[in-house]
């Protein structure tokens, strides 16, 4: 990339997951002395993390932020425009972006020539199947370390994902990781919330027209949609996940706002899905959005109509989101 390395960063802003997470341990690498934080899509659309930005702060795995100096990411949705890549270089900052995997495999394949990333080898093709929806359900239930260590991560618990920057900055490898006190901990309570989700799946979801609609909202769970579409095998070709809290705030943890995650059964579908589920994630929110097969979006207040309202969410604004979906997912 050129002069891309030349670059002065001082501050990393990544997306709070596993690719996020392996993102800033290569920028790390070229950039030793930059302070990283974890966050989400969301906190970055709505100014959360405004006071981090500069022309000397990249942005990894997250949408673009018009203050940033590099942005690196591999989502379409968040893929600039002929005239916001102009525009953006006339502004002295720098995209890079291509249709990876993962954003790590993005940020590795930029700085392989300048810095020695040979130990990441192991992360690697792993990090690519996970965030890119090519895990077979076998490795999925397996106990691969890399498999354990990613349900962990959670950008709410920055000890945690710094802990884990650091040891794998250092050179720290999967197997030896996992066994590590602080994540090996971690990794004992995500094996309990796992065989937990796996029970209560059949008595809070319901399957319409080969979708699964689960309904985790008001729980305080999260999940992704590996596990929803492992459980209900070829009986769905996608799933859809409420979750988090009506009265949820950004940027507020453990009480986020009232979202929904789209997932392509990839299980199933090994290539691509039967249906872009961005066009759900951006049918109400100018936020939403991800991969055509792994996105996600805010619920939005509607009418009985299905028009976007000026007011605050409330329950029935669930029903009348997943209702305007259906619709939409009828149509494939």
């Amino acid at each position: 990339m050129g002069s891309v390395q030349d670059l002065k960063i001082e501050r990393i802003v990544a997306d709070g997951d596993l690719d996020g997470l392996l993102s800033a341990v290569v920028l790390r690498r070229v950039w030793p002395d930059a302070r990283v934080r974890f966050t989400h899509p969301a906190e970055v659309r709505s100014g959360g993390v405004d006071d981090w930005m500069g022309r000397d702060t990249a942005v990894l795995d997250l949408p673009f932020h018009p203050d940033c100096g590099l942005h690196i990411d591999h989502h379409l949705t968040n893929r600039a425009t002929d005239a916001e890549a102009r525009q953006a270089a006339a502004n002295g900052i720098t995209l890079v972006w291509d249709a990876a995997l993962s954003a790590a495999r993005v940020c590795h394949d930029t700085f392989a020539e300048a810095v020695d990333l040979a130990d990441l080898d192991a992360w690697l093709p792993m990090v690519d199947k996970l965030d890119g929806g090519r895990i077979s359900h076998a490795e999925f239930l397996s106990d691969d370390p890399i498999v354990w260590i990613g349900r962990t991560v959670d950008a709410t618990d920055d000890a945690y994902c710094q802990h884990l920057l650091s040891a794998i900055s250092e050179g720290a490898g999967p197997a030896s990781l996992v066994n590590d006190g602080m994540v090996a901990d971690r990794v004992a309570i995500a094996r309990e919330e796992f065989e937990g989700l796996r029970l209560m799946l059949d008595t809070c979801t319901q399957v319409v027209d080969r979708l699964a609609i689960v309904r985790l909202d008001g729980e305080g769970i999260r999940t992704n949609g590996y596990l929803v579409t492992g459980h209900f095998g070829a009986a769905v070709d996608a799933c859809m996940i409420i979750h988090g809290y009506i009265d949820g705030r950004i940027g507020e943890p453990g009480r986020w706002p009232v979202s929904a995650s789209f997932y392509t059964n990839s299980f199933l579908h090994e290539v691509t899905g039967l249906f872009d589920l961005t066009q759900l994630a951006t049918a109400f929110d100018v936020d939403g959005g991800g991969h055509a097969n792994a996105c996600g979006c805010r619920i939005q207040p509607l009418s009985e109509d299905g028009a976007l309202e000026e007011r605050s969410v409330d329950s029935a604004d669930i029903e009348r989101n997943i209702e305007a979906w259906l619709a939409m997912w009828a149509q494939r």
